[in-house]
């Protein structure tokens, strides 16, 4: 009977049981949310949600974990590191505009399953600890302030780029919740410790850091590159650089991230389609059906083909100004190159990405051909 367990106990066994299963770390919190409820909801009022409908609505019960689940009484909230340390140096590859920069979190296979699966068994385990019991599992699966229950559960602080750190792993890591009925004692809040650090405000593109903890997802690149249907804002593009697939500026520049721990479980370790070094132009070329093949388990799958080139042809415009390519095919140079031999290279690798957005140009989707007409314009080809 689960009235007779020694619900101390259990949250001891806890963390070996999440230590088992994959997870860095394990927290319990108590469910009620108020001040995150109000903050949420200014939020969506000032209109930073942008498209995400779905934020709007579900409303105050993303704040409310017993609407979700009746019953239940707290939150075990897990950390999953995903650092992949043997990928290629990102700030290389942001530095390097032929190179396309796909958000960290995504060189792996889609941890949504991944995580879904290791806290179904984490359930599982306590179920034969204390018998059947009220839950629930989330993995971004379901209206839950994961970052608000997590630091209520000691994992670590919302920093002033509103990602969770925690003092031992930075921030390049995954959460996942189980809501449950179970009364178990809960952990203390973790502490904020971003002190008088701004790093993170200045070093996003597009400014969508518009105030500490405060962030204006329409302008955020992780939101135009994946959550946003249709056409990229004009005064945007040129901002995005080469970034294809989210973006993880604010967390590079972290100094909490000197404590990252790299991803241990070996699909988060593994780099897929060696996204960490393909080019542009590579990328660019992959039609629907093989863009289906070989990003079968990514997280990046879900964006779909449409706006995998819309987001490519962005980069592949930026390539121009990021290179020093002058706006005229006769005239085409490499900034600080002087040599035959430089600007023979630079012309010829501007007339390669001219050819691969041409060769789009008579794409099915309007929405890629209005991006590729952007991409050429930026290299001076008119169309």
């Amino acid at each position: 009977m689960v009235e007779a367990v020694d619900m101390q106990a259990l949250r001891q066994e806890l963390d070996g049981f999440a230590a088992e299963l994959g997870f860095a770390a394990v927290g319990v919190a108590h469910v009620e949310l108020p001040e995150d409820e109000q903050h949420l909801l200014r939020w969506l009022e000032a209109g930073y949600h942008g498209d995400m409908h779905y934020m709007s609505r579900h409303g105050r019960r993303r704040a409310r974990p017993a609407e979700l689940k009746p019953g239940t009484l707290r939150s075990i909230s897990v950390r999953m590191d995903y650092w992949p340390e043997e990928a290629a140096d990102a700030l290389a590859t942001l530095a390097d505009p032929q190179r396309a920069y796909v958000s960290r979190y995504a060189l792996g296979r889609d941890y949504h399953k991944l995580m879904r699966n290791a806290l179904q068994r984490l359930a599982d385990r306590m179920v034969e600890r204390v018998g059947p019991f009220g839950y629930r599992v989330f993995v971004d699966s379901g209206p839950v302030l994961e970052k608000a229950l997590a630091r209520n559960a000691g994992l670590g602080w919302i920093g002033k780029h509103t990602n969770l750190i925690a003092r031992e792993a930075g921030s390049w890591f995954f959460l996942g919740e189980l809501l449950t009925d179970l009364p178990l004692p809960a952990d203390a809040p973790a502490a904020s410790h971003c002190g008088t650090c701004t790093a993170c405000l200045p070093a996003c593109p597009t400014g969508a850091i518009i105030a500490p903890y405060q962030l204006d997802a329409r302008r955020c690149i992780s939101y135009l590159t994946i959550e946003l249907a249709g056409s990229i804002p004009e005064p945007l593009r040129p901002l995005i650089g080469n970034r294809i697939y989210g973006c993880d500026d604010c967390q590079l520049v972290c100094p909490w991230n000197k404590f990252a721990q790299a991803a241990s479980h070996p699909q988060l370790r593994a780099v897929r389609n060696a996204l960490d070094t393909a080019t542009l132009i590579e990328l660019f070329a992959w039609n629907a059906e093989e863009f289906e093949l070989r990003l079968r388990g990514s997280a990046i799958r879900r964006i779909g083909h449409e706006r995998w080139l819309r987001n490519i042809a962005v980069a592949l415009g930026n390539c121009a100004a990021a290179t020093g390519w002058s706006s005229t095919c006769s005239t085409q140079t490499s900034a600080g190159v002087d040599h035959a031999a430089g600007i023979d290279h630079a012309a010829g690798t501007h007339q390669a990405v001219v050819s691969a957005l041409c060769a789009r140009m008579e794409d099915p989707s309007a929405v890629v051909r209005e991006h590729v007409r952007w991409a050429l314009s930026r290299h001076g080809v008119e169309t």
